[in-house]
């Protein structure tokens, strides 16, 4: 658990994954926020800051790879880690993530331990 509440967002298209994620970060005490498209998340970025997002790749408005893109045009949350969560289990995809300079990359369906480990290092 936290020592500090940190704040994640959590963006995804499927209701179901943002619950799911949601739900196991509020157990483990951290202050979620949710957006289901990368539009919605810029709109809550202008009133939120995150110490992490977790992001999906495919959306319909616009990918993860764009929203992180955007937020690292946005001075107040360029550096604010990244995490990728996909079903796509593609070397490609992961290797354009790393290049963006993403935090992580979660392939879907992930577990409490892979979570666990990657906030473990995001928060060190």
């Amino acid at each position: 658990m936290p020592k500090a509440k940190k704040h994640i967002l959590i963006v995804d298209d499927e209701p179901s994954w943002r619950h799911m994620l949601s739900l196991y970060l509020s157990r483990k005490g951290f202050n979620v926020k949710e957006a289901g498209s990368g539009v919605e998340a810029l709109q809550t970025l202008g009133r939120f800051k995150p110490d992490l997002i977790f992001s999906d790749v495919r959306m319909p408005d616009m990918n993860g790879f764009d929203l992180l893109d955007n937020i690292k045009k946005l001075p107040k949350l360029s550096t604010t880690p990244v995490v990728f969560c996909s079903a796509i289990d593609d070397y490609d995809a992961k290797k354009v993530a790393k290049e963006l300079g993403a935090a992580g990359y979660l392939v879907k369906p992930f577990d409490e331990e892979e979570i666990s480990t990657l906030l473990s290092s995001a928060f060190r």
